[in-house]
């Protein structure tokens, strides 16, 4: 429903998803109405990364009562059974206090600056996103409560170096009227894996070429539910160390 999306279409859409990641999938109608009705309590993994891959979210926050085993990498390539609503439990994923080498999965405050030629002054942008990795994509997507327009990020990790794309839509109702932004990004994230720092490119209204600087700031390695809840609200600067001091 949050992504105005048919039952059908959203059978699509997963099955689209396998196939962009070499992993495809039979998701039809009827499944969809199963997950929905509580009749399976846990989706086979192939579906778990579709999901994931679709929704931006991650499969702990979509409503599943059991963890969601790995996905095979031999056999049959289905990645297991789908799990039915016999005897559901709900332990909570492990909290982790950083995020585990190589791997940027988790909570980050994302922050960017832009000038704004009709009020001639330099603005901030920042959502509380969470990132989802694949190999190596990072699938980034904001959390609704963090600001008033929506971002997602599609990026690639090679090394140290995060290559990709960015779309924002902001508020109908804001200073932009609902105007979709979209560009480029490229950025270096440091050796602690905490920060990742870059710039952006875009398109201005007059169809000039802009940048600035952007940065990703690690929050949180979790993301089950009570996570993005308590990130789901609108992101804040942390104090500068001046003020720390």
């Amino acid at each position: 429903m949050g992504m105005l999306l048919s039952q059908d279409d959203f059978a699509r859409a997963l099955r689209a998803a396998g196939d962009r990641a070499g992993v495809p999938n039979d998701a039809s109608k009827r499944l969809v109405q199963r997950w929905e009705a509580g009749q399976t309590v846990a989706p086979r993994p192939v579906y778990a990364r579709a999901l994931e891959a679709v929704t931006g979210l991650p499969i702990a926050s979509l409503g599943f009562s059991v963890p969601v085993p790995p996905v095979r990498m031999s056999g049959d390539g289905h990645g297991g059974h789908d799990l039915e609503a016999v005897a559901p439990t709900a332990p909570a994923p492990a909290h982790a206090a950083s995020p585990a080498t190589g791997n940027y999965s988790g909570v980050w405050l994302s922050r960017y600056d832009f000038y704004s030629s009709s009020r001639e002054s330099t603005h901030t942008g920042e959502h509380y996103v969470v990132v989802l990795q694949h190999g190596d994509r990072l699938t980034v997507r904001s959390l609704p409560g963090s600001a008033k327009s929506s971002l997602t990020m599609d990026l690639t990790v090679d090394g140290p170096v995060v290559t990709g794309t960015w779309v924002e839509q902001t508020e109908a109702d804001g200073y932009y009227r609902g105007a979709r932004y979209h560009g480029a990004i490229q950025m270096l994230a440091e050796p602690t894996g905490r920060r990742i720092r870059g710039k952006w490119v875009g398109f201005g209204k007059d169809m000039d070429v802009n940048s600035g600087p952007w940065e990703l700031v690690f929050q949180d390695a979790s993301t089950n539910q009570a996570t993005l809840a308590a990130y789901n609200r609108p992101a804040a600067s942390p104090p500068s160390e001046e003020d720390a001091l």
